[in-house]
């Protein structure tokens, strides 16, 4: 053990504690400082008394004072809802299709629409809405299901071909990879990008129309301009979900697409349905 002594210059005695000669003096602490620590010892004692905070098993210690924060953030959103009863009541019961957009209603609607999209939405479709490879772009007037109001509620509704709802949208197409021979594949790639683009094999075009029109006429129709009913995309207007070059095309008619969207009616209220349709409907692409 470190011998203590008195050091000669100050009087004050050492700790013992030497370094290259240097001797730490053992001044005690400022009393100011020692009372402040005990109150703060006091003070913390008795806030694990009267608050929530020793953790257990499950949960923690609720304190003498059962304060919750999420108490407290459950009042705030009642409160919240309470205030705009009203206002969902009237989303509820109004005709979403002879809703003006300056209607303090569809304000609202829209506002509440874009939080409930923000949450929920943009992780497929973007902040912006515009989408993204194998996720629609909501911005542009191109609806495999219809745009106006009443289709914009029903596939956010019960959604696409999930398995949780019986009436979610449902479309299937089937992978022509065992159906088509790899020339007759060919040929139908070249004539679907004859549909929108000038930089095409005629010839070749002109054989996948015959594949075409005995395969894929009956779902995305003669025109190829595609079938709502049936959520075929048009296949002429140069508007892609998964791509429009020759190779994605390829690999769409070999393997098929099977794109899920989820059954929001089983997560949201009917009130942030009609909300988040009329804001999709909103941002411009909505019919």
């Amino acid at each position: 053990m470190a011998e203590k002594k008195t050091d000669i210059e100050t009087g004050v005695e050492t700790t013992g504690h030497s370094w290259d000669g240097i001797e730490e003096l053992n001044n005690p602490l400022p009393r100011w400082w020692l009372w402040t620590l005990y109150a703060c010892i006091v003070w913390a004692i008795g806030y694990t008394i009267a608050y929530p905070a020793w953790p257990m098993i499950s949960g923690a210690t609720s304190g003498l004072l059962g304060y919750s924060t999420r108490a407290e953030v459950a009042k705030d959103i009642a409160t919240h809802n309470a205030l705009n009863s009203g206002l969902e009541s009237d989303l509820l019961a109004v005709d979403l299709n002879a809703l003006p957009p300056t209607d303090d209603l569809h304000r609202y609607a829209a506002a509440r629409g874009a939080s409930v999209f923000r949450a929920q939405c943009s992780q497929c479709h973007g902040a912006g809405a515009a989408g993204a490879k194998g996720y629609p772009n909501l911005l542009d007037d191109d609806w495999l299901w219809g745009g106006d109001i009443d289709n914009i509620v029903a596939t956010v509704t019960h959604g696409i071909r999930n398995e949780t709802d019986l009436d979610a949208r449902y479309s299937e197409m089937p992978a022509f990879d065992d159906i088509l021979e790899d020339d007759q594949i060919a040929g139908v790639v070249e004539y679907v990008v004859s549909l929108s683009s000038p930089a095409h094999d005629a010839p070749l075009a002109a054989q996948g129309a015959e594949v075409f029109a005995d395969n894929c006429s009956s779902c995305h129709g003669d025109a190829a301009l595609g079938d709502r009913d049936l959520g075929a995309p048009n296949l002429a207007d140069a508007i892609w979900l998964y791509g429009g070059d020759r190779a994605t095309l390829e690999h769409t008619v070999r393997n098929a697409r099977y794109g899920v969207m989820p059954a929001w009616g089983q997560r949201l209220s009917d009130a942030d349905v009609r909300a988040v349709s009329v804001y999709v409907h909103s941002l411009g692409g909505g019919e």
